[in-house]
């Protein structure tokens, strides 16, 4: 289902996925909503199958949520319907870790209390921040955005420069 785009479309879809967090989206929906529709998926879909995974997993500061929203998106470019597909799975695997990994040196960590800077024991709140600029000046969010933005794009660009290759 993937189309060939240029660098310029991929730096498009960047730019969307900011605006989409500034605009009050969370980090995983973001990212998820600048890119699902390569894979037939709608925007409100892609925001809402992602909404849960904002805050580190439901604002549980577990593993970021532009993390997560790249990881999902590796299923829907390489993921396996087949529960049998080892193969499948196995390669999916190698995707997310290779994405997962990217993101790591880029921040650090995948958590979302340590990109925060949050100190251990820190109580947790299902109750979403209110988006202010205050919100936006204290969270390094929409850095992480952007980078597990810009990795699944370069993950798309090179991956379709390999097919390129092979058809060459």
């Amino acid at each position: 289902m993937f189309m060939t785009m240029t660098h310029s479309e991929m730096a498009d879809r960047i730019r969307r996925a900011e605006e989409l967090f500034v605009s009050g989206y969370n980090c995983a929906q973001a990212v998820v909503a600048a890119f699902a529709d390569i894979y037939g998926y709608n925007e409100r879909q892609a925001l809402t199958m992602s909404a849960g995974f904002g805050g580190g997993i439901g604002r549980t500061r577990q593993t970021c949520g532009a993390a997560c929203g790249m990881v999902m998106l590796a299923g829907m470019d390489c993921g396996t319907a087949d529960a049998a597909d080892r193969e499948g799975k196995s390669a999916n695997y190698k995707v997310v870790q290779q994405l997962l990994e990217r993101f790591r040196q880029c921040h650090g960590t995948l958590i979302c209390s340590e990109l925060l800077k949050l100190k251990p024991g820190t109580p947790l709140s299902y109750v979403a921040g209110e988006r202010t600029e205050e919100y936006y000046r204290t969270r390094p969010c929409i850095n992480q955005v952007v980078s597990a933005a810009k990795i699944f794009a370069d993950y798309l660009e090179a991956k379709d420069g390999a097919g390129k290759e092979d058809n060459e």
